[in-house]
């Protein structure tokens, strides 16, 4: 039986570029799993990126995930514009590399393997799954800092 995850995501920048940390909450059933981490000099869109990846990196199963980010850089990234990068070998439609293109083919591996509903929630509106991410990518950075 496949399992069905909930998964809450968020990135922050302290300066953009700057010191960034990324969070991530799972939820299967009743259990609940937190993971983060920080980098000393990336960028936001790069922490968004990175929280997705991991966390989808952290099933060990093929799951059926729903998966919230308050980024729609990443959710218009693996919805719109992913598919034609694809198909011109990582190049935008003015024919210029993907920005982050490192990251979008580790997310591009990482959601394959899974059956995932995208959606977006809006950071900071007192969404209790995002505002944990939130913290949690915050955490990310404060760790880093020590």
């Amino acid at each position: 039986m496949i399992k069905k995850i909930e998964i809450y995501t968020d990135g922050a920048c302290r300066g953009n570029p700057g010191v960034g940390g990324w969070g991530a909450l799972l939820i299967w059933g009743d259990h609940r799993k937190d993971i983060f981490g920080g980098e000393a000099e990336t960028t936001n869109n790069r922490m968004e990126l990175t929280a997705v990846i991991e966390a989808l990196s952290a099933l060990k199963d093929r799951c059926d995930v729903t998966l919230y980010s308050d980024s729609k850089y990443v959710l218009q990234g693996i919805n719109d514009w992913m598919h034609g990068w694809k198909k011109r070998g990582w190049k935008t439609a003015a024919k210029k590399p993907v920005k982050n293109q490192d990251l979008w083919m580790a997310l591009d591996e990482a959601q394959a393997r899974h059956k995932i509903s995208w959606h977006w929630v809006e950071g900071h509106s007192g969404d209790p799954g995002n505002e944990h991410a939130d913290m949690l990518a915050n955490r990310g950075i404060d760790e880093l800092k020590r």
